[in-house]
């Protein structure tokens, strides 16, 4: 059993001497409650022992997330689902090229000492030199960073993680670096701001961010840190310079920069932007000198019905039948709800425990039914329990089983803006049930984390008690050498330390580079070119030519057509200028008591692309000028 919360509780990290230590008793406190919760439980069915992938299932597993599964089976797949393998090698830079040729060689090798005839070798693939292979993927928006002059690569860090026997005294260990715990204001859109009065105290000064320039640029992120790896520095490293107190922050880009959140891409264009995301990480990743070792998931007991321990997909395919178009399951977005309207003023929110045998009574009431649950009965020390329960029970994590010991490698790269960078692309790669609850989870540990002052919850505690919940500690046993120890420190300040970067720059992870936008509009324009050529014959009759004729002219004079089949003003033609806005548009369309509307790229080089209101409209018509612009909720 637990302790009560008040024999439990720590003292306020701004009355004790030393808020480090409270911060790692923090977490130690945190894990024993996780252990106690499993006392009188059944075991799990579970191995121990995470075993690594062969070879053989390591690359073909990371072919296959690569859009490249026809270079593994030797049978094509629907193009609906993904697109032919010669479409996504064509938007590839030569650095990503690398790595497919890389992963393609040790695929093939190793089948071949094994006696097993590869499908197709490198060489059909990629038939040109090395040399010869210059970068492909187009850039809508001009390079906005120039070549940094060089500087000495600073030494790389690597993190591991290992089972260890007993949790170390806090005597033993004292952190010397004490991570900084100001965050940038949130935001209520995507890319938005806020009133300064909605801003702590302590936040910095908007002169004081960094403007997050890398989203712009046209060129990977695996191009820019080769100078990195080489000994000399590239030019996001050198955002670190001038910070006194190392703390790393980002000013909001403006929306009208045209960037793309995940959200306001279709469900086609997430799929092949993940394909390319995947190849751009382990490049870059491979550039910065940082590898991470895929193991096999643990087996872990699902369950079909109730709410804990039940995978998000079914939660939500349960929830969507009452709730069409849901993101969140209703539960969790109902303990969240409880906690902002209640919890976040509270001292110790989420640190201290409540009653393990409360705990598990309101556990089974809710997997019983929890349609008819009584939420008012629930407290804001049992919704705080019950949300880190619904977390750990997860049977697929929710940073997924494929990308956890990716997210830890992470810590192995010595920049922070670099780490922030892989972060980001983990995140675009997660799937969209696990990226919608991990970023309603971020938002509302930030809220916490803004009220400090009276919760006494600083982001370093948050990020600790966080950190046993998304990251999983592996502790067995009740011996120890002093070296494990110290591994086992660094794991739980680890898990802590992306956290805290997950939380203090999370309007980042959702945001679309440029570049990879890019990639997806040239993926999408090679597969459609087979329909293209199908379609030649159409093409050339009178009327359809006249018509297509018709339409060039328009698109030359920077005219659009905007279609809006559920208005009375079905379509309008609209000429551009720089300054034409989204806004501009769907203000033309919106009467008094109608929803929302928003304006839609559709057909072109994209599937579907929601526009933001003040994205300009010129830069997109640059980009797609092929594209229908479609008005709609």
């Amino acid at each position: 059993m637990l302790s009560s919360p008040s024999t439990t509780s720590t003292l306020p990290s701004s009355l004790n001497p030393n808020p480090r230590r409270v911060a790692m008793e923090t977490y130690w406190r945190e894990v024993q409650s996780i252990e106690e919760e499993k006392d009188g439980d059944e075991e799990e069915e579970e191995e121990e022992e995470r075993k690594s992938m062969d070879e053989v299932e390591l690359e073909e597993s990371w072919l296959m997330e690569a859009g490249l599964s026809s270079l593994v089976t030797g049978s094509p797949t629907s193009e609906a689902i993904r697109p032919p393998a010669e479409a996504v090698l064509s938007t590839l830079t030569r650095q990503q090229a690398a790595t497919v040729r890389k992963r393609l060689d040790n695929y093939n090798e190793t089948l071949r000492k094994r006696n097993r005839q590869p499908i197709r070798d490198v060489r059909d693939i990629f038939s040109e030199p090395d040399d010869d292979s210059a970068e492909q993927c187009p850039s809508p928006l001009p390079s906005r960073a120039e070549s940094p002059p060089s500087r000495s690569q600073s030494p790389i860090k690597t993190i591991r993680r290992h089972s260890t026997r007993v949790r170390p005294t806090l005597a033993m260990f004292v952190l010397e670096d004490h991570l900084p715990e100001q965050l940038s204001p949130p935001a209520n859109t995507d890319l938005g701001t806020v009133p300064p009065s909605a801003c702590p105290s302590h936040s910095p000064p908007v002169s004081q961010l960094k403007p997050a320039s890398w989203l712009l640029r046209g060129t990977p992120y695996s191009e820019g840190v080769a100078e990195h790896r080489r000994g000399g520095a590239c030019w996001d490293c050198l955002l670190l310079q001038g910070d006194k107190n190392g703390e790393l922050q980002f000013a909001a880009v403006p929306p009208s920069q045209g960037l793309t959140c995940a959200d306001d891409l279709c469900s086609r264009d997430l799929r092949r932007l993940g394909f390319i995301t995947h190849i751009e990480l382990s490049t870059f990743l491979l550039a910065l000198g940082v590898q991470s070792k895929r193991t096999r998931p643990l087996w872990k007991r699902t369950r079909d019905s109730g709410v804990f321990g039940v995978p998000l997909t079914s939660l939500l395919e349960n929830d969507r039948k009452k709730i069409p178009g849901l993101k969140v399951p209703v539960v969790f977005q109902k303990l969240l709800c409880i906690l902002e309207q209640t919890g976040l003023h509270t001292e110790g929110i989420l640190r201290v425990p409540g009653s393990a045998a409360r705990l598990k009574q309101l556990r089974r009431d809710l997997d019983r039914c929890s349609a008819a649950f009584d939420w008012s009965t629930i407290r804001q020390v049992d919704a705080a329990g019950l949300l880190k329960l619904f977390v750990r029970e997860l049977p697929i994590p929710l940073l997924t089983h494929t990308h956890l010991s990716t997210y830890r490698a992470v810590l192995g790269v010595s920049s922070e803006v670099h780490q922030i960078q892989a972060l980001q692309l983990l995140s675009l790669l997660l799937p969209e049930a696990h990226r919608q609850v991990l970023k309603a989870l971020l938002v509302f540990l930030r809220k916490v984390v803004f009220h400090q002052e009276q919760n006494r919850m600083s982001l370093w505690n948050v990020s600790m008690v966080m950190a046993p919940n998304l990251f999983a500690p592996n502790f067995h046993g009740n011996k120890s050498s002093i070296a494990k120890q110290q591994e086992e420190m660094e794991e739980a300040v680890g898990g802590a330390k992306l956290i805290q970067l997950m939380i203090r720059h999370q309007d980042l992870l959702w945001t679309i580079p440029n570049f990879l936008l890019s990639q997806v509009r040239q993926m999408n324009q090679a597969s459609n070119q087979r329909n293209l050529i199908r379609t030649k014959s159409h093409l050339l009759k009178g009327r359809t030519h006249k018509n297509n004729r018709s339409q060039i002219t328009e698109l030359w004079d920077g005219i659009i057509r905007v279609h809006a089949p559920l208005h009375a003003k079905v379509s309008m033609a609209i000429q551009l200028d720089e300054q034409t806005a989204v806004r501009d548009i769907t203000s033309r369309f919106e009467s008094d008591g109608s929803p929302a509307q928003r304006l839609y790229e559709v057909g072109g080089n994209i599937c579907e692309r929601r526009l933001h209101p003040d994205c300009r409209l010129l830069d997109v018509y640059r980009a797609n000028p092929r594209c229908d612009w479609l008005i709609k909720p």
